[in-house]
């Protein structure tokens, strides 16, 4: 049979560490027979180097072993690999349940093995695995939908605010430069007095694209609120701010829309300011100068950038 596990066929990958052939070839005969992926080594420093080429679910070892015990590498799997590990021993005097559980096991089974008892308790481990992946990918969709505007996709501007102050005590730190770029869509009311505020949405999402297209690695951009965005580039100058905000400006320049109902295609704009940091200012003030230079570009006749 396949173990399932939540109703999803899984074909686990474990590993046998065990000097005795008389353990390991009837384990692996039954795991593989019951549909499992098994690689088996007679010590730990032959596991260690397997798990340095290939990724297991689970890592089934006896504690006797020639030189590195058990234990010892339930230790070190449990430091530097994501497999869970069963121990197995026939010194049932030797050993207690919380000192190996202690050293990292997810489960510790007695000699002689019952194959029918190890299964049912293999089932659980990965069960219990896939559970635990299944609440840290929900964990991390929660996470980033906590930072993330939901109709661009940007960061929104609540993790803009940490950012920025991140950022800040970093160039404070390292003496880097910092500059922002602030923009907001030129005449976007009447955009959406026009044509609807689903045909505005359309448009915040394709802006947001372009400025994706426009990041390199280490910057990154948000919707700043309504039409505005802010872009935060880390060890860049306020001209090469000038220069990537420029270049944003003419690319969604030469953007044609197409909104329902109209005919012809539309044409939008932006207004930038950018701003560079200095030393000692706060958040705040840094984020007003990037502004209240894009409100010099809309008094001067929008569709271009200013410095602030």
């Amino acid at each position: 049979m396949t173990l399932k596990i939540n109703n999803n066929k899984i074909i686990p990958r474990i590993l046998i560490v065990d000097d005795d052939p008389y353990v390991q070839e009837p384990l692996q005969d039954f795991f593989e027979q019951n549909g499992i992926i098994v690689f088996t080594v007679s010590n730990a420093h032959d596991a260690i180097d397997l798990l340095n080429i290939r990724s297991f679910d689970v890592v089934i070892t006896d504690i006797d072993l020639p030189g590195m015990d058990g234990l010892t590498l339930t230790t070190l799997i449990k430091k530097d690999y994501k497999a869970d590990v069963i121990v197995i021993t026939g010194h049932t005097e030797d050993y207690s349940y919380k000192e190996v559980i202690d050293k990292g096991a997810s489960d510790f089974v007695f000699k002689p093995v019952h194959f029918t008892e190890l299964f049912i308790r293999l089932k659980r481990v990965i069960k219990e695995r896939q559970l635990r992946k299944e609440r840290a990918l929900l964990i991390r969709k929660l996470e980033k939908r906590a930072i993330t505007d939901p109709l661009t996709d940007l960061n929104n501007s609540r993790h803009c605010f940490n950012q920025v102050s991140r950022e800040i005590e970093r160039s404070n730190r390292y003496d880097h430069f910092l500059s922002i770029v602030l923009l907001d869509i030129d005449n976007f009311k009447s955009y959406n007095d026009s044509y609807g505020h689903l045909e505005g949405d359309k448009v915040l999402v394709k802006l947001g694209r372009i400025i994706t297209s426009h990041l390199r690695n280490m910057d990154s951009a948000y919707r700043y609120g309504g039409e505005e965005f802010i872009l935060l580039l880390p060890g860049t100058k306020k001209m090469e701010a000038n220069t990537v905000a420029e270049r944003l400006r003419a690319t969604v320049e030469r953007e044609k829309l197409y909104p329902i109902n109209d005919k012809t295609h539309v044409i939008i704009t932006i207004s930038a300011g950018v701003a560079q940091y200095q030393q000692g200012e706060s958040r705040d003030s840094f984020i007003k100068r990037a502004d209240d230079a894009m409100y010099k570009s809309k008094r001067n006749g929008k569709n271009r950038i200013s410095v602030s």
